[in-house]
């Protein structure tokens, strides 16, 4: 059995045993560890084991005191630090601020988590400030800033800027801010798209339907309000009037000199033209007219000659000249 005590009191074989040395052989003892280290080991520490505590509001001469083994944890745990704690089953508490932790399995009621990384996470309600997981389930919160290269979301209302190469999106975009560059939609419904696009919208197979307040050029349609070509002004230059008719398809014309109209620019078969002339200056103006422009009889229309008379010209397309017919003297 290994020595448990240092006994620094000697005593002479058949010698006297004083009362002084009975007291310097207690006295004088130092405890080794095989004190501890031979003892049958415990298991396992109930709450109500108690432990030897030497108190340091005693004095050296003073007995330890007792303390029951929950009770040193707990005051360890209130007024302590722990600056590396590494735990391996369940922790449950009222209230955790914490820097930094890895919890396998958490319970958090309440509380703000600075720096969240998880693999699958499901929360009623959850704040934070910076967020990356790789795959959760967000039943309900706010998510400040969302980046997803996949990602199903079913429902919800986003307002800040939504950045997602693939994934679907079934809920309620609301974008108030941001730039969606590229939305690529193969399935699903898009209920209302307002959108002030600088560039085009191209729909590359399929078709659209619009609702009553977009024309369409597939589908017939009653307007209910007016609908027009706004009239453009041809220039006389040098006593010949180009026509483009892209750009000019009602248009306006002040002859103030005798002049010839140019046989017209981008005609379209099926496409009217309507032009407007007035006898400019003192009047008696004439007008020639080229050879794509065909009248009845093949007469072409001798203008009003009185200055401020308006005659009007209708003319149809085939695609290479345009038949008319003259509306004369409107004074």
């Amino acid at each position: 059995m290994a020595i448990k005590f240092n006994r620094s009191q000697a005593f002479a074989t058949n010698g006297t045993v004083t009362a002084a040395g009975l007291h310097n052989l207690v006295d004088g003892l130092d405890i080794y560890q095989a004190l501890i280290t031979d003892q049958t080991e415990l298991t396992s520490v109930a709450t109500d084991d108690n432990i030897l505590v030497a108190d340091a509001s005693l004095a050296a001469g003073d007995a330890p005191r007792k303390a029951t083994v929950q009770n040193i944890f707990d005051d360890a745990l209130t007024g302590g630090t722990f600056t590396n704690s590494q735990f391996t089953g369940t922790v449950t508490s009222g209230t955790t601020n914490s820097t930094r932790g890895v919890f396998v399995n958490a319970t958090i009621t309440t509380g703000t988590i600075p720096n969240f990384t998880a693999g699958t996470t499901t929360s009623t309600s959850l704040t934070a400030g910076t967020t990356t997981s790789t795959a959760a389930n967000i039943t309900s919160g706010t998510i400040q800033s969302f980046t997803s290269s996949t990602a199903t979301i079913t429902g919800g209302t986003f307002s800040g800027l939504l950045n997602s190469s693939t994934g679907t999106f079934s809920g309620s975009i609301n974008s108030t801010l941001g730039t969606i560059g590229t939305l690529n939609s193969t399935t699903g419904t898009i209920g209302n798209l307002s959108t002030t696009l600088v560039g085009d919208l191209t729909i590359s197979t399929g078709s659209a339907t619009v609702g009553t307040r977009v024309a369409v050029v597939n589908t017939a349609q009653e307007y209910t309000a007016t609908h027009n070509f706004n009239a453009t002004t041809l220039s006389i230059t040098n006593g010949t009037i180009p026509w483009d008719l892209s750009s000019n398809q009602v248009a306006r014309l002040s002859v103030t000199t005798n002049s010839t109209l140019n046989n017209p620019s981008n005609p379209v078969d099926g496409a009217t033209y309507l032009l407007t002339i007035t006898q400019g200056g003192s009047g008696s103006n004439t007008l020639s007219f080229g050879t794509a422009y065909k009248f009845p009889g093949g007469v072409a229309p001798t203008l009003s000659i009185v200055a401020g008379d308006v005659d009007v010209l209708s003319f149809v397309s085939n695609g290479t000249v345009l038949y008319g017919v003259a509306s004369q003297d409107f004074s």
